[in-house]
Parts: structure tokens; sequence; C-alpha cells
């Protein structure tokens, strides 16, 4: 496969072409309802404060370097129990702010049902809403810019999306074919059916 095809089904995206997705997404998206939760990752003052929160309450479980527990990934008798890891090689990227903030506060994302056993604590007796929303601004703002990028295209209005996004070089993960597909429905593509030249 060559040219556009090749690069995208790939997941080789050079920056320009990351880029101008970004910017076409950004472009077309059409106004959606306000947002109730969103963690600021470009807030220093939230992402210092987080910082503190993570490792008082959640680094015994996720890890001093947001790493998760030995075997998190392993589909076993234990699995679900182990925590995830926050950082890069963890799925917390392709969740959008609000389930994460509902996981963190309740437990549970929103369309998990009731009958389904949750290992998460849940926070909200213990941390106010805004700490919960900067802890969650500290894990993001670890992340390197794809992740970002990929998360923030799930987010209401892309909040959340980097400042820089369309003007610094950077490729999206090696595990891009979701976010791939996010920004393709965003901009008029799929992956499987490029339109061809």
């Amino acid at each position: 496969m060559t040219g556009i095809r090749g690069l995208l089904l790939g997941c080789g995206v050079v920056a320009v072409l990351a880029a101008s997705a970004v910017a076409a997404a950004l472009a077309l998206r059409a106004p959606s309802a306000p947002r109730a939760h969103f963690a600021d990752a470009e807030n220093a003052d939230a992402v210092q404060e987080g910082k503190k929160l993570y490792a008082s309450h959640c680094a015994g479980c996720h890890g001093r370097k947001l790493q998760g527990q030995l075997l998190w990934q392993v589909q076993d008798e234990f699995s679900g129990r182990r925590a995830p890891a926050h950082d890069q090689t963890g799925h917390t990227w392709q969740h959008p702010d609000e389930d994460l903030f509902a996981m963190t506060k309740f437990g549970r994302f929103p369309t998990t049902p009731p009958t389904v056993k949750s290992y998460m604590p849940a926070y909200g007796q213990n941390l106010s809403d805004n700490q919960i929303l900067a802890t969650i601004a500290y894990i993001k703002a670890t992340w390197p810019l794809g992740l970002r990028v990929s998360q923030a295209l799930l987010n209401p209005d892309y909040a959340g999306m980097p400042q820089n996004a369309e003007t610094v070089e950077w490729r999206l993960p090696p595990t891009c074919q979701a976010a791939l597909q996010r920004a393709g429905t965003a901009v008029g593509f799929s992956i499987e059916g490029l339109p061809q030249k």
C-alpha cells in the first residue's frame, strides 16, 4: 500500500497528517451539550494538586509511576481485580473525562450495569469533584501528545485538545487503530474504506 492509505492503515501517521486531521476535526465539530466534568491537563496548579492526590490515594494500586499492578492485562479469574496502568501502556486514554470521573467518584463507569462487580473503590466520599478532576488532570498530563489528542477526541467539543497539537510533530500511539477510526469519523473517512483516488 502506498500514499495516505498505507500511512493510516500502518499507523505510521506523521505529524503533518495527524495535525491536519485534528485541524479538520476541530473545524467540523458541532456544538454539543455542556460538559459536566473536565480535567484540564494544561492547568499547572490542578496537575500539581493531582500529583499529590494520586500519590496518596491511587499509587498504592495503580503504581507510583502509573504502571498498574503486575499482570493487570491478563485475562484470567483475577481479571478486573488488578488495577490497570494509567500511563501510556494502559487504556485510560481510551475513555472520555466524564467516564474517568465517574469511575473515580462512584467506582464504576456510568454504563456498567449495577449487577457487575467493580473492584475500584469509590472515592466520592473522600475526594471532592475538583480533587478527582485534578487527579485525572495529573494522569493526562503525563501522556505523550498523541495520547492526549486521541483522548480529547472523546470529550464533548474535544475538550482537552492540547493547544500545540496542530503545530508540533507527534505520532499516535502504537495502538492507534481506534484513535484513527475516531478521527476518521470526525473528518469523514473510515479506516476500512478510505476514499480511493
